[in-house]
């Protein structure tokens, strides 16, 4: 295959449709704006959600009020390979992330992900972990514990 052999799959590009060259091309006469109406003018624009007169969707639907929007969490992740810069047998929180400096600050949406390798064995509690980290922290001799997320209660 060279640069002077390239070219589109078949089927994939059209040819550009030139409208007003006469009858024989087939777009002559009104250029395919049909007959008589607002579409066959010039400068011919209809407003955003305009539906040629009918009550439009937008007002035809209710208003909908006090909709709660549902949270999502802000998961925070750490990857195995971090754990390797905390002591042996310790017990991993995210209080003592926060004090080892691997976090910036206390999460109630802690995620241990599996990338990397551990060397030291470690109890970890966490609110989430992959099957690949679970599997790393007890092949490395540790523990994985959950912790329980606190339920956010909106009177």
């Amino acid at each position: 295959m060279n640069l002077d052999n390239l070219q589109p799959a078949p089927g994939s590009t059209r040819r550009r449709k030139r409208v007003g060259r006469g009858r024989a091309s087939g777009h002559g006469k009104t250029s395919t704006r049909g007959h008589n109406g607002q579409g066959q003018r010039s400068g011919e624009s209809k407003r955003f959600g305009f539906e040629g007169g009918q009550t439009p969707l937008f007002r035809r639907l209710p208003k909908i009020h006090n909709f709660d929007q549902v949270e999502g969490r802000q998961w925070v992740e750490v990857n195995v390979g971090l754990l390797n810069a905390l002591p042996a047998n310790s017990d991993v929180t995210p209080e003592s992330l926060v004090e080892h400096k691997v976090l910036r600050k206390h999460t109630d949406s802690l995620r241990i992900l599996g990338n990397g390798e551990l060397k030291v064995a470690l109890k970890v509690q966490a609110h989430h972990f992959s099957a690949g980290a679970k599997s790393k922290i007890e092949a490395a001799g540790g523990s994985c514990a959950l912790i329980e997320a606190k339920q956010s209660q909106k009177a």
